[in-house]
């Protein structure tokens, strides 16, 4: 077994705590990726994970044992860098043998090995030439074959795209999900990007100042976050957030925006925020496909509205909208076709089945 168990784990530097007490299990063959912005702990987490850096307090434990003491080169995991990592004198086969010829496995074991590696990494005609006959995706092919030869417990990946350009960035994040799927070893996956967390995890941890936010498959983090940095980091645009009063009177709840505008709230959403209109402040939350033109049949739960547009982006697909309510800028996904406009007036919809009320003292979603 090889799963991957944090227990209370915390980083120190000097004074400033890097990690603060993070609980994450791992489960054998999962692909789990850790997310968020600069500074947030995800890389240092996966440096203890590897052996690279000291754990100030806590336990991890690869395949049920404790590896706090353990020397990286003993922990069974192999890691794949943002920057390759290549020995540039050596040939594509000499470099990803390497860890195997360290441990003086027999040639015939080290060729089988590679071939096969290179077989499912679609490098085979590549293993005479040296990284610098090589492309950047090419090269991260090559320092993924390295890790998959070794047959390891965990593979690791610290923001392995980042080099890449965005359209070899798409590539590489099929290559890397096909790859998982034929060898399907424990992983864990560093990276700031949400698009790729989002498409490659089984699970994705999203960190924010040293801890855990939440934890979930992208489709709940995406339609369930827990609180206001989750619904804001995971999605793309953004979750709108504007400010709003929750309403009750003669027992309809109404989300109140401003004085001439306010939106009912959904009999299926009722329930849930009842009895909460004395909270104070709170923020509400709508995805930009949630706001879109208005038809003239609209489904129950989505509510009719006026906006003068600010900018508008033509995206080929979709035209993406931008105005603004009770101070906050507010994106939305219409139609090409829609007649939006910069300047002009657009009759608009926004559907309140998909709402998510913030607290904005506490950011926890209600």
């Amino acid at each position: 077994m090889a799963e991957v168990r944090l227990r209370k784990v915390v980083k120190r530097f000097d004074d400033v705590e890097a990690v603060r007490g993070i609980d994450l299990d791992i489960a054998d063959h999962e692909f789990v990726v850790l997310v968020g912005p600069s500074g947030c702990g995800k890389s240092t987490t996966l440096r203890m994970v590897a052996g690279l850096e000291d754990i100030s307090d806590g336990e991890v434990l690869i395949g049920g044992d404790v590896v706090n003491d353990v020397p990286p080169k003993d922990r069974d995991i192999a890691m794949v860098f943002q920057n390759y990592a290549l020995y540039p004198h050596m040939t594509v086969f000499q470099n990803m043998s390497f860890g195997l010829r360290l441990k003086h496995y027999p040639k015939a074991e080290i060729k089988k090995r590679v071939d096969e590696a290179a077989r499912i990494l679609d490098i085979a005609e590549l293993l005479d030439r040296k990284p610098k006959q090589l492309s950047g995706g090419q090269r991260q092919r090559v320092a993924m074959g390295r890790a998959i030869v070794r047959n390891p417990k965990v593979f690791l990946f610290d923001e392995p795209l980042s080099n890449l350009d965005a359209k070899l960035r798409v590539a590489m994040r099929t290559e890397i999900k096909k790859v998982h799927q034929q060898v399907r070893t424990t992983t864990i996956y560093v990276t700031h990007d949400q698009v790729e967390a989002m498409t490659l995890a089984d699970r994705v941890v999203v960190m924010n100042n040293g801890r855990i936010e939440q934890i979930g498959t992208p489709n709940q983090l995406y339609h369930t976050p827990e609180t206001r940095f989750v619904a804001g980091f995971i999605g793309s645009p953004a979750m709108n957030f504007i400010p709003c009063q929750l309403e009750e009177r003669a027992g309809a709840l109404s989300i109140r925006l401003t004085d001439s505008l306010a939106f009912p709230v959904p009999e299926a959403k009722a329930s849930r925020y009842r009895g909460r209109a004395a909270n104070g402040s709170m923020l509400l939350g709508l995805r930009p496909e949630h706001i879109t033109e208005a038809h003239g049949h609209l489904e129950p739960g989505a509510v009719p509205f006026e906006a003068r547009l600010e900018v508008t982006e033509p995206m080929g697909m979709e035209t993406l909208v931008y105005f603004g309510v009770n101070g906050a800028q507010v994106c939305g996904r219409v139609n090409p076709n829609s007649g939006a406009r910069e300047g002009a007036a657009l009759r608009l919809a926004a559907n309140l089945n998909n709402m998510h009320l913030i607290d904005e003292a506490t950011g926890r979603v209600i």
